[in-house]
């Protein structure tokens, strides 16, 4: 494991006021704190729910958690409290970004909505996440990652053929989410530096999901085919899926004309590349049942391992189904040090997958505590402010 020094970073001087919780908007905040912002996330007097989020733990504490808010300072307020509400609106005011993730308008009775936010603070970045949108229709259904991998269509993709609809294995709408709202705040912060002004950047689940689908919502729209589900199978390409080999599977890829005669060769089988059921890509595709068989007759000679040494040597992009510790255990293998200690107690964290060679990410914090912070940014809240939006949090970066 590695450990970065804590540089300013790309986004150093930039004031967040975060008050997200769960999976999308922390997820965010977390990536514009590795860049150098400076985040401030605003609990609930309870606490993030992810917090309760076990098992697993580390050191009692959910790892669901310490995984997405790292490099943030908590505060934990009362909204319902007068005296909590003015200072999560100063907070608001001398904030650069505001990231939150309420359900529509659930923060305007607090005065802490964009419209009522962006007259005492114009140049706000104000940043929402919801679920389905704004809009009327959408607005009052919950944002969940399962129910909007089931209403976008992902679930009916995934899953065997014959067999029932399933979920992915993380809440991938929720990532993707985060990584759009994350693009909305850096690209809504240049705008403002031409303009001076700020603006309302808003991210759906359902937006993001469609978006995500790529080739499967590009088949509806633009060639008006409905995808279904195909296994581990791809609905335009072939060899494209899990492929058995003598002692378990092996994906293998082949994307191009180029890839299928290398395969057919490392397999014994040149003249495959030739045939005219199988010379192209769209023939492959097409006559995918009569050629499956066989490659995985060739297949099954040798284990996936054996294979797997054989195909990579020959060009031909393949690889073994890993458990997420073989995929860590792999990247580090490959020099990409997946793993950074985070604050003095050396919390394991999955590295910020950015690499900037002149501003890299940094590691400052470890997630905090709830309310950890909540005292020294009352009283930087309650003192007048002398330097803008950017006042350091009184302790600074350690």
């Amino acid at each position: 494991m590695t450990s970065s020094p804590p540089p300013d970073g790309p986004l150093a001087g930039l004031l967040v006021a975060d008050f997200t919780r769960v999976l999308a908007g922390p997820y965010a905040t977390m990536l514009l704190a590795d860049l150098g912002a400076e985040v401030i996330k605003v609990e609930s007097p309870t606490g993030d729910d992810t917090r309760a989020w076990s098992p697993p733990v580390r050191d009692g504490v959910s790892t669901y958690y310490l995984g997405i808010n790292r490099n943030k300072r908590s505060i934990a307020l009362d909204l319902s409290l007068a005296e909590d509400r003015t200072a999560a609106r100063e907070l608001a005011r001398r904030a650069d970004v505001v990231v939150e993730n309420f359900k529509p308008g659930g923060l305007r009775r607090f005065g802490l909505d964009y419209a009522t936010v962006s007259e005492s603070n114009p140049a706000v970045v104000y940043a929402s996440i919801s679920g389905f949108g704004s809009g009327p229709a959408g607005a009052g259904l919950p944002g969940y990652d399962l129910i909007v991998q089931a209403m976008s269509g992902l679930m009916s993709l995934t899953g065997d053929p014959d067999g029932e609809p399933y979920r992915a294995g993380v809440a991938v709408f929720d990532v993707i989410a985060g990584l759009h709202a994350t693009i909305g705040v850096v690209s809504a912060v240049h705008a403002r530096q031409q303009t001076g002004v700020g603006q309302h950047v808003e991210v759906d689940l359902l937006s993001s999901a469609l978006s995500g689908l790529a080739n499967q919502t590009s088949a509806v729209v633009a060639g008006g085919v409905v995808p279904f589900r195909m296994g581990n199978s791809h609905p335009s390409l072939f060899p494209y899926e899990t492929l058995p080999c003598s002692d378990g599977d092996l994906v293998i890829t082949a994307g191009n004309n180029g890839q299928f005669r290398r395969l057919t060769e490392a397999l014994g089988l040149p003249g495959l590349a030739d045939d005219p059921r199988f010379a192209r890509n769209e023939d492959r595709t097409a006559h995918r049942e009569l050629l499956r068989p066989l490659l995985v007759d060739r297949l099954s000679t040798r284990g996936k391992q054996e294979w797997f040494a054989v195909l990579t040597a020959a060009g031909v992009p393949c690889g073994p189904i890993n458990t997420v510790d073989q995929g860590v255990a792999l990247a580090t293998s490959l020099g990409l040090d997946p793993v950074v200690e985070v604050g003095p107690a050396g919390i394991p964290s999955v590295r910020n997958p950015i690499t900037l060679s002149a501003t890299p990410a940094g590691y400052r914090l470890p997630p905090p505590a709830l309310d950890e912070h909540g005292p020294e940014i009352r009283a930087w809240l309650a003192a007048e402010e002398s330097a803008g939006s950017t006042v350091p949090v009184p302790g600074g970066t350690p």
